[in-house]
């Protein structure tokens, strides 16, 4: 069985996260959305919020499945038996920090591969930074993520 990790901290989970998970299913038997548990990166949402928020949006891609981590990708993916791990890249400025994570993992763990695929076009800017960023303000955000998502900012928002 071919195991992928798609790691992130996916604080909200995007239009774009969806992209890439549809496509590492399309290309894995076996996609383990990894949700990163670093407090250090003082996420919008908790841990437990960011699954069930991701959790809601899983119905097209059933050989997906979610756990979380903390500590070196490499380390969970081997843990998880996974053979690669899959990045989206919105742009060129992503590639650098991209290339640079994955010849450290590659140095950290060489049966582990990287692959890189770009996202798909309308979610090349997107991020859950400026999504966050802009709900702040009360734009609409419906466009960048599900409406779960879209719900639950508001209503975090709104305390």
């Amino acid at each position: 069985m071919r195991i992928c990790i798609y790691p992130g901290t996916f604080d909200p989970i995007t239009h774009g996260h969806l992209d890439v998970l549809q496509r590492a299913c399309r290309m894995f038997d076996k996609v383990i959305v990894g949700i990163a548990d670093n407090p250090g990166k003082q996420p919008f949402f908790n841990t437990q919020e960011r699954v069930s928020l991701l959790e809601a949006n899983l119905g097209q891609t059933p050989n997906a499945s979610i756990a979380t981590f903390s500590g070196l990708l490499v380390d969970f993916a081997k843990e998880q038996q996974a053979t690669a791990v899959i990045r989206g890249l919105r742009a060129v400025s992503d590639f650098e920090y991209e290339f640079q994570m994955a010849l450290m993992n590659r140095h950290l763990q060489p049966d582990i591969e990287t692959i890189l695929v770009m996202t798909k076009e309308g979610y090349n800017y997107t991020s859950s930074s400026l999504v966050k960023q802009v709900a702040t303000y009360g734009a609409d955000i419906s466009h960048f993520v599900p409406a779960n998502v879209d719900q639950a900012l508001k209503a975090k928002l709104a305390r």
